[in-house]
């Protein structure tokens, strides 16, 4: 590669941005389909309920509707999700509720009519026969003696009870000098994508074939559920994701309603679209988030965390999600608890506790930020309890030894964890905003930090720790050069608005010396790309872009022997460089890469003897172990406006570690909206339910997202350690701004309360907590 210029490292724009931003982009709701018709469907108005008959007589009498089916009239398979887990319960999904419903919103019947207007028509003339019965709808409810089950098979309302690590630490407790303890409570969130879920399924009888166009995630995994549960072959589903408008986990589970579409679609023979309305997606769409931990942790009294005791509850709502499981949550909780600290002892509890609401499904950073809350949290407390700074407790307890091997038995690569925290510090620092808080007698002014580590690029090994019967891990890519010079890209993730096209085509353009706009990237197809698990658990650059990289330089490898036997001389004697094969002993011996390719498929008589015509290459990536970890600190000024109890955010500062960074205007777009959304859960977001299980929250007047008003600009600077052991370098890094703002934004609110003895350990931060707090100083 030497003299070569080099696309990794280089804001590149996005590729995707001219047609994204001209309105020329093709999202499932852009898909028109002659004959297309549209479903919708009828959802239970009751959290749980016996059905005792579903009428759908009068549905069928509506002008425009075409059918309508219940659960009886399709007979589909429900979707099971399984652990391979003695203490993991399975229960099934059905695609509509037959005999019994579990939360507000569980489909019971797809109409299917000419237009939307006609499909919503019809679903008001459903007659549904219910026996409403006793529900739960909160952790407590559903653990206590006499709670009604949720499923039949389920123990005291639990998917899974877990003791993963179970080190007695009684002893360590009674005699540290320090024991602190936090009791957290995180609210149950909405992914809230741009773009709802939505899909257009048809029967293609020239091929034999299902082809369903989906806003998703996992393409691959779509196409398994989706045969499985139509008893096709996998050759018989093809599954094709367009543009889409964001996923953040939402789309990386297999939704009911998609599959009760292809069914009607394969059934009526007509191309079927149904398109998720805002409404559907707040209340009966997955949700995320709901959690309770209750941890104490001992410290000497230095400050240093002697050891770790954690039970965690998570509310995973009425049903077990395919593929990942309602387990995904608390082992995610369990095994990532300590985090960016050595804790020496450790022992942990967590449980999936069904209830009448929703299912959950992994929703960006997974457990990650309410974990972070938690350490945080300790952190700041036994600061305070033993008189030391908060700063200097957390310098003495993170991890500064790579290699390390953590009592949760994951392997550590090297990160800066210190460097980041020494670094945001000095900024505020040297910014003022410390003299500013503790100066200004008439404001309220904090200042609060969060330190922590993403586990990214999960391989097959980190992911079978897991027991899934479905193990994540690996990616496929495959580099084609047509005729005339031009590079397709087949990845196995999925781009939900990452900019895969972009950042994959640089990596691809170094290898092969050209040009980022030379390469095309392929992806969310089934039928074009072989094998691939999506793009979810910040995977795609350090795993899909290892593959890419593979396969990259294979096909590299295979252009050097053709323009070595063209301008006669030895392979390892040619670099490629901004689209020329060149001698590196004579300028002056040259060839373009794309007569090469001419050659090679147009004038295959002067290939090599023992070399095929064409040009292309395969190759697999896999992490073979524990993952790499991402590291970052966040910096936090806050202001609490007295009168009103609104939070303000002065200054946000991020100090990031993602190892090599492929595309830095990309990662920073991926940081600040990570950040968005955890400023959004730590002040914003929640979904309540009331008594009858009716959620709370049914429009986005009720749902409150942040708007550019209440996100301050955030600042952001790269710290760069490589890993050692992706083939880029590179590190995941999609869901660390989501991880560490709640914590930096608790904190700095907290730290604002200082003098009112009040401290805060709940998400979302409303005013009336605030004014609350404050009040105690007055």
């Amino acid at each position: 590669m030497t003299g070569q210029r080099t696309w990794v490292g280089a804001s590149v724009p996005r590729k995707e941005d001219p047609r994204l931003l001209t309105g020329r982009g093709r999202f499932v709701d852009d898909l028109r389909q002659a004959g297309a018709l549209s479903a919708a469907f009828v959802r239970s108005p009751l959290a749980a309920a016996q059905i005792n008959a579903v009428d759908l007589s009068g549905v069928r009498s509506v002008d425009g509707v075409l059918a309508a089916f219940s659960a009886a009239d399709l007979g589909l398979s429900g979707l099971t999700a399984l652990l391979e887990r003695a203490e993991f319960t399975p229960t099934t999904m059905p695609i509509l509720a037959a005999d019994r419903v579990r939360y507000a919103g569980e489909p019971v019947a797809i109409v299917v009519a000419d237009d939307p207007y006609a499909a919503e028509d019809g679903i008001e003339q459903a007659i549904v026969d219910y026996s409403p019965g006793r529900l739960v709808t909160s952790i407590g409810d559903a653990l206590a003696a006499d709670a009604p089950s949720v499923h039949d098979e389920l123990r005291a309302n639990t998917f899974l009870a877990v003791n993963p690590f179970s080190d007695d630490v009684d002893e360590v407790f009674a005699a540290a000098e320090c024991v602190v303890r936090t009791s957290l409570s995180s609210q149950r969130q909405n992914a809230l994508p741009l773009e709802p879920r939505g899909c257009l399924a048809e029967w293609v009888d020239r091929d034999d074939q299902l082809v369903v166009h989906i806003s998703s995630q996992v393409p691959h995994q779509v196409r398994t559920a989706l045969a499985r549960c139509l008893g096709l072959r996998e050759r018989q589903v093809r599954v094709i994701v367009p543009d889409v408008g964001g996923g953040f986990g939402l789309k990386c589970v297999v939704g009911r309603e998609e599959i009760a579409v292809a069914a009607a679609a394969l059934r009526l023979r007509r191309p079927v679209k149904w398109i998720e309305d805002r409404r559907e997606g707040l209340f009966a769409s997955f949700l995320g988030r709901e959690q309770r931990h209750q941890v104490r942790a001992a410290f000497d009294g230095d400050g240093r965390i002697l050891a770790l005791d954690a039970d965690i509850r998570c509310d995973v709502g009425a049903y077990s999600v395919f593929p990942f499981t309602s387990g995904v949550e608390p082992l995610m909780a369990a095994a990532e608890l300590p985090g960016v600290y050595q804790v020496p002892r450790y022992r942990a509890r967590a449980c999936a506790i069904a209830t009448n609401k929703a299912p959950t499904a992994p929703y960006r950073g997974v457990s990650r930020p309410q974990i972070v809350l938690v350490m945080e949290r300790l952190m700041e407390r036994a600061a305070r309890e033993l008189g030391l700074d908060a700063l200097v407790v957390r310098r003495r307890n993170l991890i500064d030894t790579f290699p390390y091997i953590g009592v949760n038995g994951i392997t550590y690569d090297p990160g800066s964890y210190r460097e980041s925290l020494d670094r945001c510090e000095q900024r505020l620092r040297e910014e003022g905003w410390f003299e500013l808080r503790d100066g200004a007698a008439d404001r309220v002014i904090g200042i609060g930090f969060a330190c922590f580590n993403e586990r990214t690029g999960y391989g097959t090994e980190a992911f079978a720790q897991r027991k899934m019967s479905v193990v994540p891990g690996y990616d496929i890519s495959e580099v084609r050069m047509d005729p005339g010079g031009g590079v397709t890209v087949t990845t196995g993730t999925s781009a939900h608005g990452q900019g895969h096209e972009t950042t994959l085509a640089q990596i691809a353009a170094d290898q092969l010396g050209l040009r980022p706009d030379a390469v095309k990237v392929r992806q969310g197809d089934t039928d074009q790309v072989s094998y691939g698990w999506g793009t979810f658990a910040s995977r795609s650059a350090a795993i899909g872009g290892g593959a890419v990289r593979l396969a990259s330089g294979k096909l590299a490898t295979r252009i050097r022997v053709i323009a070595a036997h063209l301008l006669d001389t030895d392979e390892d004697n040619i670099d490629l460089d901004d689209g020329w094969c060149r001698r590196r002993d004579d300028p002056d011996g040259a060839v373009p890469i794309a007569e090469v390719a001419e050659v090679a498929y147009l004038r295959a008589h002067r290939l090599p003897k023992d070399l095929d015509p064409g040009l292309s290459a395969q190759a697999t990536f896999d992490v073979l172990t524990s993952g790499t970890f991402s590291n970052a600190t966040h910096g936090v000024v806050a202001e609490l406006d007295p009168r009103t109890g609104q939070t303000r955010l002065l200054r946000y500062l991020v100090v990031e570690d993602c190892g090599v960074v492929i595309n830095p205007k990309i990662v920073d777009g991926q940081v600040r909206g990570g950040v968005a959304q955890g400023i959004a859960g730590a002040l914003y977001e929640q979904i309540g339910y009331d008594a009858d299980g009716q959620p709370t929250a049914g429009s986005l007047i009720d749902y409150l997202v942040p708007t550019a008003a209440e996100i301050p600009e955030i600042d952001i600077e790269h710290l760069e350690t490589p890993c050692a052991f992706t083939e880029t370098g590179a590190k995941g890094m999609g869901e660390g701004g989501t991880i560490g703002a709640p914590a930096a934004v608790l904190n700095a609110v907290n730290d604002a309360l200082r003098d009112t003895g009040v401290e805060l350990d709940a998400v979302p931060i409303t005013p009336e907590h605030v004014l609350r707090a404050l009040e105690c100083s007055r």
